[in-house]
């Protein structure tokens, strides 16, 4: 490559860096929807393998996301927006999902991990679109043993999708009467739950795999991680405080058009 096309992907990244961190600490997401995408096309246009591309695009997001999440639940918690109790409840359940979604993920092809994020990447979109705030399954948030199943669920899903679970867990909170601001730093938390334990299976998954481009540990690139991580810790606590301080209403539709735009994108590379 030359220099200046590394400039771009450099820049490209940093730019991702920034738009993603913005939103863990806005949205209580670990920035996954926006990184998976944009390193899919990075390491593509590097010339990594399509048997490994999309697995490795998934594991490097969920690497970045620990130092997102953590700084942004640390941030959110220092103002006490965070619901202890779920948090407690799902520390079992939530890294459960994602063990067992990690070992799943050495068996799931390059095409099957982007129809899970097509599909889910649709939803979102979706969901973000046309959310009301009325909405609601009841008041109050369900104990277990439904509380561990969704926390299962959350883990398992996000980790083959390389996000947070933020998006997962507010539509979750919120639909049982919670406030947005509450549901977005727990949100945090589950993303460390999440993204902890998914990185370490991700490293796992890979380990040994031939087809794996310089820099990377398994399913991890440390190259892209490295760009994103410093970026990621500076500009986290900027979301955190935007969440606090403005209507969420124009961000959501504008996340959600972005997602229905990557799920199209995904959609066409499976034809």
């Amino acid at each position: 490559m030359s220099y200046s096309e590394i400039a771009v992907f450099v820049t490209a990244i940093a730019a991702a860096g920034v738009a993603s961190s913005l939103l863990a600490g806005i949205f209580g997401i670990g920035g996954g929807a926006i990184l998976v995408p944009v390193f899919y096309q990075v390491f593509g246009l590097l010339g990594v393998d399509d048997a490994v591309r999309m697995h490795l695009s998934v594991g490097s997001s969920l690497a970045i996301i620990v130092p997102t999440s953590l700084r942004s639940f640390l941030a959110h918690r220092s103002r006490g927006a965070v619901d202890d109790e779920i948090i407690k409840s799902f520390v079992i359940a939530v890294p459960a999902g994602v063990i067992i979604a990690s070992l799943s993920a050495a068996y799931i092809s390059s095409a099957g991990l982007r129809i899970i994020f097509t599909t889910f990447t649709l939803l979102f979109g979706l969901r973000l679109l046309f959310n009301r705030d009325n909405w609601r399954l009841g008041n109050e948030v369900p104990g277990n043993p439904w509380r561990s199943m969704v926390g299962f669920f959350i883990g398992f899903f996000s980790t083959l999708l390389g996000i947070g679970g933020g998006i997962i867990n507010n539509t979750f909170m919120t639909l049982f009467g919670r406030p947005i601001h509450q549901a977005v730093a727990t949100s945090a938390g589950v993303g460390v739950l999440i993204a902890i334990p998914g990185t370490l299976g991700y490293i796992w998954a890979g380990w040994g795999n031939p087809l794996l481009p310089i820099g990377s540990s398994g399913f991890i690139n440390w190259i892209a991680v490295a760009l994103i991580i410093p970026i990621a810790l500076v500009v986290t606590p900027i979301g955190v405080g935007i969440a606090h301080r403005m209507a969420k209403r124009p961000l959501e539709i504008g996340f959600g058009l972005f997602c229905l735009i990557v799920s199209i994108r995904f959609f066409i590379s499976l034809l």
